[in-house]
C-alpha cells in the first residue's frame, strides 16, 4: 500500500503544472467592445481579443468587470493582471502602467444638439455652453487641461452624458468616434455627431510596470494577430456597419 502512494505521489509531482488564470480587467458599459449579452456574459470586441489572447499564452481567461475609474487601481494591487478596456494611452496613465504597443487608432469628437450651431471644439468652448464628459476618460482629461471658456459637466455614466445633449441641458459631449456615432445613431432626432477628431488616441493594453515578460507576450501577440488578420474579422463581426459608414465619411478606421 505504502509503495502506491509514493507512486502515486510521484506520477502527481511529473503531472503538467497548468497556467495560472489570465484575470483581465474592463467595464463591461462599452458596446460594441465591453458589454454583455442576452445572458450576461461578457461580449464584444475586447473579450474576443482578451480569450484570443489567453488561448496564444496557454492561459484561461477570467474576466473582471470593473468601473473604468477603477481599472488602473485593480491593476496595481494585483487583483487583476492587465486591463483590456478601450484605454487610451496617456502620459499621465504611463506613470502607473506600463501600455502594450498600440492596437487602435481613434480620436476625441463632439456630440451636438441636431440644431446646434457648433461645429469645432473651438465653437464649443465659448462662455454660457455647458460640455459634459464621462469621469475618467480621456474626454474628461482634454476638458480639464484645454477647456478655458465652457463649463464642465462630470458625470459618471456614458448613458447619462448622452440624456444631457438628448435634453439641450449639455451643448456637447467630448467622447471618442466609435461611442459618438453609436449614441448619434440612437438618438438621430435630437442630436448630430462631429467626427472629425480634434485630438488623435492610440489604445492600448494595460499592464504593471515591472511585469515585463506578460508585456513582452503581449506586444507579441498583437503582432501576430494584426498580422494574421485577426483585428480585420473583429471588426468585420462586431462593426461592419462603422466601418462602411467611416469609409463613405472619408475617416480612417480603427485598427
Amino acid at each position: 500500500m505504502r509503495c502506491v502512494v509514493l507512486i502515486l505521489v510521484l506520477l502527481a509531482g511529473c503531472a503538467p503544472k497548468s497556467h495560472p488564470q489570465l484575470i483581465v480587467g474592463m467595464e463591461l458599459a462599452y458596446p460594441p467592445f465591453e458589454t454583455t449579452d442576452t445572458r450576461g456574459q461578457p461580449a464584444g470586441v475586447s473579450v474576443d481579443l482578451a480569450r484570443d489572447l489567453g488561448q496564444s499564452l496557454g492561459r484561461e481567461v477570467q474576466i473582471q468587470n470593473i468601473p473604468f475609474d477603477g481599472l488602473i487601481l485593480s491593476l496595481q494591487t494585483h487583483k487583476i493582471d492587465l486591463i483590456i478596456s478601450s484605454m487610451t494611452e496617456t502620459a499621465e496613465r504611463s506613470k502607473a502602467v506600463a501600455f502594450s504597443q498600440p492596437y487602435l487608432t481613434t480620436g476625441l469628437c463632439l456630440l451636438v444638439g441636431k440644431n446646434s450651431p457648433i461645429q469645432t471644439m473651438a465653437d464649443a468652448d465659448q462662455p454660457g455652453r455647458v460640455l459634459v464628459v464621462k469621469k475618467g476618460t480621456t474626454g474628461h482629461v482634454y476638458a480639464t487641461d484645454k477647456v478655458r471658456n465652457a463649463r464642465v459637466l462630470v458625470l459618471d455614466r456614458e448613458a447619462a452624458c448622452v440624456l444631457e445633449v438628448v435634453q439641450g441641458k449639455a451643448d456637447a459631449f467630448i467622447y471618442d468616434q466609435i461611442s459618438t456615432y453609436e449614441n448619434w445613431r440612437r438618438n438621430s432626432e435630437t442630436t448630430r455627431p462631429l467626427l472629425q477628431p480634434f485630438q488623435q488616441e492610440s489604445w492600448a493594453i494595460g499592464l504593471r510596470q515591472d511585469d515585463t515578460e506578460l508585456r513582452r507576450q503581449v506586444n507579441q501577440f498583437l503582432q501576430d494577430y494584426k498580422a494574421h488578420g485577426g483585428f480585420e474579422k473583429l471588426g468585420d463581426h462586431y462593426l461592419a456597419e462603422q466601418k462602411a459608414a467611416f469609409k463613405k465619411l472619408g475617416y480612417p478606421f480603427y485598427f
